[in-house]
């Protein structure tokens, strides 16, 4: 049995849940709370000492780091989620870390959580996401094309780390409205049914 251990609003678990449903796998949701601070515990850390999530475990070996998780599925599944031209993958790459390595990390519930209660108030968090999320992903409106997905006709890993970003922004309230190809291909990628069913509201808590 394939388990993944993650939490339901987690963007870098959101991606590798797409994954996993992209390459019609069935797998068993364990979910690690945040918020009551799961993730520090013996157990959660002996399988990722940085206490974080997703972990994978998948063919015996359990895996972490949602970039590495996806393009391992890419690599012994079959997705296809990188191009064939090193070019090409240099760009999807580029604009999938554009997300995960850029935006994500600041907007990380344990780095939030550091600034707001430092601040003593003087930072709310929802000011703390929009002041990230906003300028990163009007940044990437400028690197995607006017098709249906971030880089070419099919889906990339560019894609499996937009939408859970689109969930984010939508969520603190940011002003997607400067950003319409972003939007346009959200909207598409929702509709096809791995991320449809990766969605965090049909994740177990």
């Amino acid at each position: 049995m394939i388990r993944l251990h993650d939490y339901w609003r987690s963007s870098a678990s959101y991606r590798v849940r797409i994954a996993l449903g992209l390459a019609g796998l069935e797998w068993q949701s364990l979910p690690v709370d945040l918020v009551s601070g799961a993730q520090s515990t013996p157990d959660h850390l002996t399988r990722n000492p940085q206490g974080l999530v997703p972990v994978l475990d998948i063919d015996g070996q359990s895996l972490t780091q949602s970039l590495a998780i996806i393009e391992y599925l890419n690599e012994t599944r079959g997705l296809g989620l990188l191009p064939e031209t090193p070019l090409a993958r240099a760009r999807v790459r580029a604009m999938a870390q554009a997300i995960a390595a850029d935006i994500h990390p600041v907007c990380n519930l344990r780095v939030v959580t550091f600034a707001t209660t430092h601040s003593q108030g003087a930072i709310r968090t929802e000011d703390w996401m929009r002041a990230f999320i906003g300028p990163g992903l009007a940044a990437i409106e400028t690197m995607v094309g006017d098709g249906t997905h971030c880089c070419g006709a099919g889906v990339t890993l560019a894609d499996l780390c937009l939408v859970p970003q689109l969930y984010n922004a939508r969520r603190w309230g940011v002003d997607l409205s400067a950003m319409p190809r972003l939007s346009r291909i959200g909207a598409h990628l929702e509709t096809l049914p791995a991320f449809a069913a990766a969605h965090p509201d049909r994740t177990p808590r």
